[in-house]
């Protein structure tokens, strides 16, 4: 069993920047793959960014790439997501997510967080 907890989230004018943090506690954080997750309203949750247990493979949705960056410090069990240059459509709630398999978080990971709010204003 893993839990995680997000926070960094909040209010930031278009172009700002703000970073989540995903603190996991647990089983053996190094050997999860982590992911970044969102949903706006009204949509589905999708995909925005995965790193391996290394750290080593990183994937990115093609709507964050060259913006956001995903990183992991396995000494503190916390995974993060850099966003920059953020745009009001990245309003949303972020999701951090784990699974022993880094296909499988892309995808359908077995542990999700409870979500940190995202508002980006124009």
């Amino acid at each position: 069993q893993v839990q995680l907890v997000e926070s960094g989230g909040g209010l930031v004018q278009a172009g700002g920047s703000l970073r989540l943090s995903c603190a996991a506690s647990g089983r053996t954080f190094s050997s999860y793959a982590m992911g970044w997750f969102r949903q706006a309203p009204g949509k589905e949750r999708e995909f925005v960014a995965a790193i391996s247990w290394t750290g080593a493979r990183t994937y990115y949705a093609d709507s964050v790439k060259g913006r956001f960056t995903i990183s992991r410090d396995n000494t503190k069990n916390t995974v993060y997501l850099q966003m920059n240059s953020l745009k009001p459509e990245d309003t949303a709630v972020y999701y951090c997510a784990a699974d022993p398999n880094i296909d499988v978080v892309t995808t359908g990971p077995d542990y999700w967080g409870q979500g940190t709010q995202v508002t980006v204003s124009s």
